[in-house]
């Protein structure tokens, strides 16, 4: 499935409900004003193949995609706004 770039200045994170490190990142995003867009695997699993492939094999949340066409998994805010300024 081709992934979707998201647009300059924001992100496509893809979380699961469960997962604590995903609310965290979700909230900090919000607070500070960047924009995202949120998939869940438990709701989108069709996705998960992408997050494997760019995890070693692992379902590993959040994973954050970037304009650039780069990922990262689990990254801290102050990465996310190193990424997306750079």
């Amino acid at each position: 499935m081709k992934r979707a770039i998201p647009e300059r200045g924001s992100i496509t994170m893809f979380t699961t409900v469960w997962c604590g490190y995903c609310a965290r990142l979700k909230s900090q995003l919000r607070r500070e004003g960047i924009p995202f867009t949120e998939v869940d695997l438990d709701a989108h699993p069709e996705h998960a193949d992408f997050v494997e492939e760019v995890n070693g094999g692992n379902r590993t949340v959040p994973t954050v995609l970037f304009p650039d066409g780069s990922a990262a998994t689990n990254p801290s805010l102050a990465q996310v706004r190193e990424r997306l300024a750079g």
